[in-house]
């Protein structure tokens, strides 16, 4: 069944309407589209907990940091709606960016705090373009559920203690990180990758395997991320903006696994940026 796809929010209020006040359950998936096993992951696990379910599409011109990023990511509308068939969605919500941003819109989201570390410093703006438009979107499904990948760990963070802080009556869930054969994680980037870059990508997941084994080995931590650096720098990633450990909740920084744990990574390959994260077990 081909889902409805919807481009203003009076159709979509419209379309939830009778959901609503029939007290049904209604989860959302935030998208940017170019749709992969782990995007269609969380919709399968949306389908399972809600009575309804609408996916959103949605290329937030608000959480890049450069244009030419922006105009690079892939846009592949007609594909996405065709892989969402099989879920028999309720609808797939595609707004235009006056949808979003209205002529004259003037507020941002922010949290301080989770978004002063890792990507936060590193794609300055860019967690707060994803607040605003998450905030949006919650608030424009009236979602009682959202679905978000684990591989966007601190995203997953920043966007659930904005929707706790805001008091929006959500839960948010976080859905396992869906892997290539090979170990790669799967990303709508991973779409810009040459055959030889992508034959590399998955040595960081490697790289990230051995610290959190060697971790748990005893070794020190600063060992291994001097070994793995070295051995990334060898396979052509070309800069390491960060290759970090830390707590689940706080995301603060540690030597050592003595609470529940992640090793996060972001890595540059042949001009693409590469990011992933792994539990480190205590």
């Amino acid at each position: 069944m081909t889902a409805p796809i919807v481009r203003d929010l009076a159709a979509l209020r419209a379309l939830s309407e009778p959901w609503v006040r029939a007290g049904s359950s209604i989860g959302v998936v935030p998208t940017m589209g170019a749709l992969h096993d782990g995007h269609l992951s969380l919709v399968a696990a949306a389908k399972e907990r809600c009575d309804h379910v609408i996916v959103t599409i949605f290329v937030n011109p608000k959480q890049f940091n450069t244009p030419e990023d922006l105009a690079n990511y892939p846009r592949t509308e007609d594909e996405d709606a065709r892989k969402l068939e099989r879920f028999e969605v309720d609808a797939i919500y595609v707004p235009d960016g006056d949808v979003m941003y209205p002529a004259g819109f003037a507020t941002t989201v922010s949290v301080a705090g989770l978004t002063d570390v890792m990507d936060g410093i590193h794609r300055p703006g860019h967690f707060e373009g994803v607040a605003t438009v998450v905030a949006k979107l919650f608030t424009q499904s009236r979602a009682t559920d959202a679905f978000f990948g684990e591989k966007d760990f601190q995203q997953l963070q920043v966007v659930r203690r904005m929707a706790r802080d805001l008091d929006i009556p959500i839960t948010v869930h976080g859905c396992p990180t869906i892997r290539e054969m090979d170990g790669l994680a799967m990303s709508s980037r991973n779409l810009l990758l040459s055959d030889r870059a992508r034959a590399k990508a998955p040595i960081l997941f490697e790289e990230m395997e051995k610290i959190a084994q060697g971790l748990v080995s005893g070794a020190p931590f600063a060992d291994l991320h001097a070994a793995a650096l070295r051995r990334l720098a060898a396979s052509d990633f070309t800069k390491t903006e960060y290759l970090e450990l830390r707590a689940n909740d706080d995301l603060c920084l540690l030597d050592a696994p003595t609470r529940p744990a992640r090793l996060f990574a972001a890595s540059w390959l042949a001009g693409v940026r590469m990011i992933d994260n792994i539990a480190v077990e205590a």
